[in-house]
């Protein structure tokens, strides 16, 4: 501001020696060599407008125009005459030119060459050394002059004095805020009443890896999330306008990402509470730098962070205890049955009044013992194998065997089961394959559970098949049925523990819903995959692919994520229906 100030003023007075300039010839005519001086003086302010504007060196310009004006002081003192009187203005003004420098050695230089130049004017005159109007002062009025040019001289040295002091009050101030501010370890800012910056602390750069610079003006303002701008904008306004302090939360973004292919840039956004009070004014209602609203701005992240986890884990918490509920329903209901046959054909067969005499009866009752006490079995085993796989303590051991032998024993417990059904079993295994390297008997349970699944919710009449391929290096199995299907809302959360598509007392199907959830925890730990593809009323198609060589896999597996695809009717000659996929984590 001082530079546009000294620029602009020096400029006007250049043009007005310009203006003159013409007129003065008019009226006198051939300039001599003292209007040739003073118009010279009058030109020189442009030269320092170009050293200032050059160097940006102002204290030196200041002191080109004040050797100006003095020199143009004796050049006007040169001419006598009426005009004697003007060196004198001349003299007085210089001093004031340096002034405006606030610089010491040049005002006391300058003043005690115009108190000089004074004296040497009264002393010319007195002399009759210049022949000058009666009327212009001698040597008496230049040492009646020098005095007050020497008080003027005082006065803008305690002027400029009293400037320092100011200026170094504010600079300790400014000193003292920016140690509070790092003792804080928040950064401040001060804001206008339209959310502009006006000042940023230099906590800015370590908290957010900003520079200040970037935060001033708009810079902020830009930098909010777009959906935070108008919470931002009303805190700043209710702020301004209120007493108590306002304190909102909001995403600043600190950073962005380059894009690979540099075409975009993915910002980076942190949680960030602004705390914002009125600053307190003075009686024009307004401080020196426009400043209404002084704010405090703290990284939450972590907090938003740890309240989200908190509610993420308040969320599992209940899922997990309405799982717990659906559990025991579901186990306690897969208990009942089988262990009310067991208790119930036992307790007939160790009375000797009800005991059947048939030995056929007797053997009937025995098996349905036994087949009971497998289910219960069954169940026992699923609910451990889950548990292990959950905690992470199922191992599993890899060994080197042939695939084909391994379908044929699983497809040797469902088909019994198969064949009171009236369900056809298909295998599709081709003669030579390459040997697996996993684990026997969790692959074997892998394909049990599928095989029993299909074969359980496929009717009377339908169809089972089994495929296994290679592929690259994994070892492919499908399992298909033309069972009743799955429903696309039950389809996306199947693999779930203990989740059935129909979950109530009066399911058809028996079950604790914990089959494909071993299998999903036995493909992961094997580094597997599973997608399945399913409609309700056609069937359902599930794929497993497994590595030939499981000992490459990672150190701990997550559990297989199921690609689940609805098939949608038969597209209509009108419109077509794309397949839905979804992830299942």
């Amino acid at each position: 501001m001082r530079h546009q100030a000294f620029v602009v003023a020096h400029m006007a007075v250049a043009g007005i020696g310009l203006t003159i300039l013409p007129l003065d010839l008019a009226i006198f005519g051939v300039p001599t060599f003292s209007h040739m001086a003073v118009y010279s003086g009058l030109l020189i302010p442009i030269l320092a407008v170009i050293f200032v504007s050059r160097t940006g060196r102002l204290v030196e310009a200041h002191a080109i125009c004040a050797a100006a004006m003095v020199g143009m002081a004796l050049a006007v003192a040169s001419r006598g005459g009426s005009a004697f009187s003007a060196a004198y203005l001349w003299l007085l003004l210089a001093p004031l030119e340096a002034a405006l420098s606030f610089s010491v050695p040049l005002v006391v230089g300058t003043g005690v060459a115009s108190i000089v130049g004074i004296l040497v004017l009264g002393a010319l005159h007195s002399n009759a050394l210049i022949p000058v109007s009666a009327h212009a002062p001698g040597l008496a009025d230049a040492l009646y002059a020098a005095p007050p040019m020497a008080v003027l001289l005082v006065i803008t040295l305690t002027a400029m004095r009293l400037h320092e002091a100011r200026r170094r009050m504010a600079r300790i101030g400014a000193a003292n805020f920016d140690s509070l501010s790092g003792a804080l370890g928040d950064l401040v800012l001060r804001h206008d009443r339209g959310g502009a910056v006006l000042y940023a602390s230099r906590e800015s750069d370590r908290l957010f890896g900003l520079p200040a610079r970037e935060l001033m003006g708009r810079g902020m303002f830009e930098r909010i999330h777009v959906a935070d701008r108008p919470a931002f904008l009303k805190a700043i306004a209710d702020a301004a306008d209120a007493d108590e302090p306002v304190t909102v939360d909001m995403r600043l973004r600190k950073s962005s990402v380059a894009s690979q292919h540099g075409d975009f840039e993915e910002p980076v956004f942190v949680w960030v509470e602004l705390r914002a009070r009125r600053v307190a004014v003075d009686s024009a209602d307004q401080t020196s730098d426009g400043a209404a609203v002084i704010a405090v701005v703290r990284d939450v992240s972590r907090s938003k962070q740890h309240e989200a986890q908190l509610e993420a884990a308040r969320i599992e918490a209940e899922e997990a205890n309405l799982w717990k509920d659906r559990f025991l329903a579901n186990v306690s209901h897969e208990l009942r049955t089988p262990l009310n046959a067991i208790i119930g054909f036992s307790e007939m067969l160790g009375n000797d009044d009800l005991m059947p005499r048939d030995s056929a009866k007797r053997k009937e009752y025995a098996n349905i013992i036994h087949g009971s006490g497998e289910h219960l079995l069954s169940v026992v085993n699923s609910i451990l194998d889950m548990s292990k796989i959950d905690a992470g303590r199922f191992e599993i051991v890899p060994e080197a065997f042939e695939v084909g032998p391994l379908v044929d024993q699983c497809l040797d417990m469902v088909r019994l089961k198969a064949q009171e059904s009236s369900v056809a079993i298909i295998r599709d295994v081709p003669q030579r394959l390459d040997e697996l390297v996993a684990d026997k008997r969790a692959c074997k349970q892998i394909l049990i559970n599928l095989l029993s699944n299909a074969v359980k919710f496929t009717p009377m009449g339908g169809s089972v098949s089994i495929r296994v391929r290679l592929e690259g290096n994994s070892m492919v199995f499908c399992v298909e049925d033309t069972g009743i299907g799955i429903q696309p809302r039950d389809l996306v959360r199947i693999g779930e523990p203990f989740f059935q598509a129909r979950g109530s007392y009066d399911r058809p199907y028996e079950g604790t819903g914990l089959g494909l959830s071993v299998v999903r925890g036995l493909v992961g730990l094997h580094g597997g995959a599973i997608s399945m593809e399913s409609e309700l009323g056609q069937g359902t198609h599930v794929t497993v692919r497994l590595p030939l060589d499981c000992r490459r896999v990672m150190a701990k597996p997550a559990a297989a994520k199921i690609e689940a695809i609805a098939r949608r009717p038969a597209p209509s000659s009108e419109n077509s229906l794309q397949p839905m996929v979804k992830k299942i984590a």
